[in-house]
C-alpha cells in the first residue's frame, strides 16, 4: 500500500474515532473512541486508529508473510509518537490561545505520527523479525490493549489522563 493511501486511511479512522462515541453514545465503543479531549483518550484514538489502518492494509494486500511484526511494533509507537510531537509547539511556544491554530497542529500531529508509524514500519519489513522481536511486540501490544481498554472505563489521575478543559 502507498504510504500516501496508508495514512489517509489512519487520518480518517483517527477521525472516526475522534467523534464516534460523541456521535452515538455507545458504551460498546468506549474503549476505541475518544471520550473526552485529554491526551490519553487521543493517544488511545491514535493505535486504535492505527491499528485498524493496518488491518485493511492486509486485506488490500492480501496475505504475505512477516507483514504483520512491523505494523504491530508501529501501532505500539504511534500513540508516542502523538504525545512526543503534540508537545513540541507547547515547548517551543507556550500555550496556544488560538482555537483555529490549535486544531491545524492537532490535525497535523496525527498526519506526522502516521508518517513516522508508516517509515518505522517500512524499515522493519526489510529485516527479518526474530522470535525475541516478535516476542517483545507481542508483550507491548498486550500491555498497551490493556492499557487502552482498561483506562477507557477508569482513568488513574495522572497528568496525561486529565481533561485540559477541567482544569
Amino acid at each position: 500500500m502507498k504510504t500516501f493511501l496508508k495514512i489517509l486511511i489512519y487520518t480518517v479512522l483517527f477521525s472516526i474515532l475522534h467523534f464516534g462515541y460523541e456521535l452515538t453514545g455507545w458504551p460498546l465503543l468506549k474503549p476505541f473512541c475518544g471520550t473526552d479531549e485529554s491526551v490519553f483518550e487521543h493517544l488511545k484514538m491514535g493505535f486504535w486508529a492505527y491499528l485498524f489502518a493496518s488491518t485493511i492494509e492486509f486485506f488490500i494486500l492480501k496475505k504475505r508473510s512477516d507483514f504483520w511484526p512491523s505494523r504491530l511494533f508501529a501501532t505500539t509507537l504511534v500513540p508516542w509518537f502523538i504525545l512526543i510531537v503534540w508537545y513540541l509547539v507547547p515547548a517551543l511556544f507556550g500555550r496556544i490561545e488560538s482555537l483555529t491554530i490549535e486544531l491545524i497542529w492537532a490535525f497535523a500531529v496525527v498526519i506526522i505520527s502516521g508518517i513516522f508509524g508508516r517509515v518505522i514500519e517500512k524499515e522493519l519489513d526489510q529485516l527479518n523479525a526474530s522470535k525475541n522481536f516478535r516476542t517483545i511486540v507481542s508483550i507491548l501490544l498486550i500491555v498497551s490493549i490493556l492499557f487502552f481498554v482498561r483506562f477507557s472505563f477508569s482513568k488513574p489521575w495522572i497528568d496525561v489522563f486529565v481533561d485540559p478543559y477541567i482544569l
